[in-house]
């Protein structure tokens, strides 16, 4: 094989669209986040650009996986290009990321939450909560709205808690107004805002039991490191993150692309 073919994956969320292009090494020779938008094509095209390296250029690409939300929405005329589920796909990254590990992978995404079970070296379960937006980065968006803050100080008014407040409602509309009306009251908002983490990971833990290895991955878990703290606070075991968890998916959808390549 060429040593200047690649392959990329683009997994195509319904807020964040993320590219990963590789080598036929397994090598990340770039990877990129851009916001969805609307038009789901126009970010893919934007995605898979800026994840390859100024040395090189779409015709190196020898194969394409899309995956997430919008995969059936986007096509390459120009690329060899499949679709595979985002469940196969963050199963194959974490088969690559820790070989030969029993692993449980929880993806927190802005719609859903999944949970995906690896069990010697084959995919053996997979759960999702996509009914309610409580354990979602939804909520979190929501949050910082009803507080006209923007959603990345979330997380440091979160770490700044001694005393995380409890949120007694799941709904996420009830739950911002329950906040708000606490803060009125003269609750601290970084303990309201600790409670709400702790919200999310419990409605998440809600969803299946929790063994081995447990792998945070999803845009929610890249910028809010204080779910980390509160996952391992709540299971009482280590948590493991990748290097770049918003792009595990597309990492998977990657190495997808790599062993296709000859079919």
């Amino acid at each position: 094989m060429p040593n200047n073919f690649l392959f990329t994956g683009i997994d195509i969320g319904s807020s964040f669209t993320k590219a990963v292009t590789i080598n036929a090494n397994k090598n990340i020779i770039g990877s990129s986040t851009i916001h969805s938008g609307i038009k789901l094509h126009v970010a893919a095209e934007k995605a898979l650009k800026e994840s390859l390296s100024a040395k090189s250029d779409e015709d190196n690409i020898k194969k394409m996986v899309i995956t997430g939300y919008g995969r059936k929405n986007t096509h390459f005329e120009d690329i060899i290009t499949s679709n595979i589920t985002e469940i196969s796909c963050s199963a194959k990254a974490a088969r690559f990321v820790y070989p030969e590990e029993d692993v449980t992978i929880v993806d927190i995404g802005g719609q859903d939450s999944k949970i995906i079970k690896i069990r010697d070296g084959r995919r053996s379960s997979f759960k999702m909560n996509r009914k309610c937006a409580a354990g979602t980065g939804t909520f979190l968006e929501e949050l910082a709205l009803k507080l006209r803050i923007e959603s990345t100080e979330l997380n440091n008014l979160g770490k700044l808690s001694t005393n995380p407040a409890k949120i007694s409602s799941y709904c996420t509309v009830f739950a911002g107004t329950e906040i708000l009306s606490r803060i009125r009251e003269g609750a601290k908002v970084e303990d309201m805002v600790r409670g709400a983490y702790h919200s999310i990971v419990k409605r998440v833990l809600e969803i299946d039991t929790f063994d081995n290895r447990v792998v945070l991955t999803g845009g929610v878990i890249a910028h809010n490191s204080v779910i980390v703290n509160i996952f391992e606070e709540l299971l009482e075991q280590p948590i493991s993150v990748p290097p770049t968890p918003q792009s595990f998916v597309a990492l998977g959808a990657a190495l997808y692309a790599l062993e296709g390549q000859d079919k």
